[in-house]
């Protein structure tokens, strides 16, 4: 498990870092998403999670939920296209499990995606993960997890 700036990232998951989003291949052809460590820790406690339904179509680039906390409301993007094939129904009903577990029980969605290949070139993982993060947490002026 890596750990940048006190923010803890599993090795087994890849991440969209600019969008602060984690995927992790199931084996089924589908991938779950989450919020990564920096998101929960940039947004606060999380409020509602509204996710879009099982069967709908998500595109790369768009919302495929919104969260809402105390310091913002916002949609979640996904890397790819797809089908929504799963929701965290425990999240809608207590959000704050991303907060809590953001890596296990705090899971927001599963997508089947239609080109999941493509689309995990844009993702990033191991060695790679450190600098990637500390850039980015340089360019949020983000002090780290934990950090007052």
């Amino acid at each position: 498990m890596a750990i940048i700036r006190g923010c803890f990232f599993p090795d087994d998951l890849l991440y969209d870092v600019p969008r602060h989003i984690w995927y992790r291949e199931d084996g089924e052809g589908r991938v779950v998403i989450g919020m990564t460590a920096v998101a929960v820790a940039l947004a606060g406690e999380i409020l509602a999670f509204t996710p879009k339904r099982i069967g709908r179509d998500v595109e790369a680039g768009r919302s495929c939920a919104t969260i809402e906390s105390g310091k913002w409301v916002g949609p979640v993007r996904v890397v790819c296209n797809g089908k929504v094939a799963a929701v965290n129904e425990a999240l809608m009903e207590r959000p704050r499990l991303a907060n809590l577990d953001p890596y296990g029980e705090g899971w927001m969605l599963a997508i089947a995606p239609s080109d999941w290949p493509s689309a995990r070139v844009q993702l990033v993982s191991g060695d790679q993960l450190a600098a990637a993060y500390e850039r980015q947490m340089e360019h949020d002026k983000f002090s780290g997890c934990g950090a007052g």
